[in-house]
């Protein structure tokens, strides 16, 4: 059987996460690999990278909160609402008070509405908005509800405005920092970003991708549990483990009544599957890993 699971890296500035992906893959093929969260070419920090059947799991390692460091020029305007833009200074901008830009990060904190930027990977009428912006086309993106779960102020000498964020999926920091500066008056180009977590995963711990050869990947591989540690689990004995490999139900009565999705692990801890109910007192697989 082919070695599958999680790679947590620390993807480096200047190069995009299917670069990263790409490099992955001329190590480990045929094995599938993808990415679970892009960063964009100017960010730095946690890239999930699952390999194999750990492929499977994408969706919930995407689920996962996320936290970053990001940097910001107050005072300045992007079309990118970063660096990676023609950046513009504006005449005479006010400069916002310490008080003033924890007061706004406060304000944002919870669940709000946010308007992505238009040079991002969201579907346009089928068409990446970047690529519609970049032609000079009108963009237009709806606000999108997120969460942010934490905005503090790091550090603050005006222009620069470094932010510690906790958030959930489909946050866009660059435009975080839009909102804020807008709320104080200003705007905003996101200069810097580091992804420092993604659920478990923290860049701590993190690998170089330059470290990761021919001969160690496999080596490499964490668990495929840990895609999965916000479900609720169950350990299956190994009669039951062959049902399920089987695509057959087994009975089980589970005392999460409302749980939509959980993880089957056998006595070691391995992942065997995710589960779902099918029938009062039954579970069947969703997916099931090798």
């Amino acid at each position: 059987m082919a070695p599958y699971g999680i790679l947590n890296l620390n993807k480096p500035p200047a190069v995009t996460s299917r670069d990263i992906v790409n490099q992955v893959q001329r190590l480990v093929r045929p094995a599938k690999v993808g990415h679970a969260g892009t960063l964009d070419p100017l960010a730095t920090g946690v890239l999930v990278v699952c390999v194999g059947a750990a492929t499977r799991l994408i969706e919930y390692v995407q689920r996962m909160p996320k936290s970053y460091t990001g940097t910001f020029l107050l005072g300045r305007s992007s079309p990118t609402e970063d660096v990676e833009g023609e950046v513009t200074e504006l005449d005479d901008p006010p400069v916002p008070t310490r008080e003033q830009i924890v007061a706004a990060a406060a304000a944002l904190v919870g669940r709000i509405e946010q308007r992505p930027p238009i040079y991002s990977a969201l579907k346009v009428a089928g068409r990446r908005a970047y690529a519609l912006a970049r032609k000079g086309k009108e963009v237009e993106l709806k606000p999108r509800p997120v969460v942010i779960h934490r905005l503090e102020v790091e550090a603050y000498d005006y222009p620069q405005l470094t932010l510690n964020i906790a958030c959930g999926s489909g946050t866009y920091v660059r435009s975080l920092g839009r909102d804020l500066a807008e709320s104080v008056g200003t705007e905003a180009v996101m200069s810097a970003l580091v992804r420092t977590k993604v659920g478990r995963f923290e860049l701590q711990d993190a690998l170089d991708p330059q470290q990761i050869t021919q001969d160690n990947w496999a080596d490499q591989l964490l668990p495929t549990a840990q895609a999965v540690e916000s479900l609720s689990r169950i350990e299956l004995s190994a009669d039951e483990i062959i049902e399920i490999r089987n695509g057959r139900m087994i009975p089980r009565d589970v005392a999460q009544a409302d749980t939509k999705e959980i993880a089957a692990i056998d006595a070691t801890g391995r992942l065997i599957a995710i589960l779902v109910r099918r029938h009062e007192g039954l579970l069947g697989p969703l997916r099931n890993l090798p």
